[in-house]
């Protein structure tokens, strides 16, 4: 059951190109939640006697054992993200609900992720909880328009040394495709896809992996944007 929360912004990190990532300190522990799943974030206050404030979801970027504090990275792109820059600074006070979505990966087979810049957080959390003796394989494929935006390059790293069955492949200034993580896939029919990114990406990968003859419903997408 999901729960609204007041958070204090802890912590600010500007990375370039107006991308932020956000430490939120709620008021008290999150509810439980699923690595892969998202919360609402309002920015103006809350009157629990009337209606929730207007409000954007971001994927949940920390793990969910960590009920104390809660991590979400945004590129400034429209009207609410552009408030966020200005708004959202340490020590102000913000609105979030949660837990939502089903955008859970499941590794009873083999699964390829595509991960298109910030869309990268709807997997930090699985990547982080994969243990060293897993099974299945898992390729990443982590993009984003400058290597200095691939922000979570040092959270994948640490994974794949960890995990001996991850693979990634990193892209610069280029888009995913599904010709990114082919080579990487030795049962590409048995595998499951998970697409996370901008609308466009999602659109293309969706499509070059249909027209490979992966079934529609091997292939899951992030899009709630």
């Amino acid at each position: 059951m999901s729960q609204k929360l007041a958070c204090v912004v802890e912590r600010v990190t500007a990375h370039g190109g107006r991308v932020y990532t956000l430490v939120l300190r709620p008021e008290r522990p999150v509810p439980r939640f699923r690595a892969g799943q998202f919360l609402h974030l309002a920015l103006d206050r809350y009157d629990p006697t009337g209606f929730w404030p207007e409000s954007r979801v971001f994927s949940i970027a920390s793990p969910p054992a960590d009920r104390g504090s809660v991590k979400i990275t945004y590129a400034v792109k429209g009207h609410f993200t552009t408030r966020m820059e200005a708004e959202a600074i340490e020590g102000s006070e913000i609105w979030i609900k949660l837990p939502y979505g089903d955008f859970v990966v499941e590794t009873q087979s083999d699964v390829a992720l595509f991960a298109g810049g910030t869309g990268v957080t709807a997997f930090t959390a699985f990547l982080e909880a994969l243990r060293p003796e897993t099974p299945q394989r898992v390729a990443l494929a982590y993009g984003a328009r400058t290597a200095d935006l691939l922000i979570y390059r040092d959270v994948v790293d640490r994974c794949a040394a960890r995990v001996p069955a991850l693979s990634v492949a990193y892209v610069v200034g280029e888009p995913l495709s599904p010709d990114t993580l082919w080579p990487c896939l030795p049962r590409p029919a048995a595998t499951h896809y998970y697409i996370s990114g901008p609308p466009a990406m999602l659109r293309g990968i969706g499509d070059g992996l249909r027209a490979r003859g992966i079934a529609s419903e091997a292939i899951h997408v992030d899009a709630w944007e």
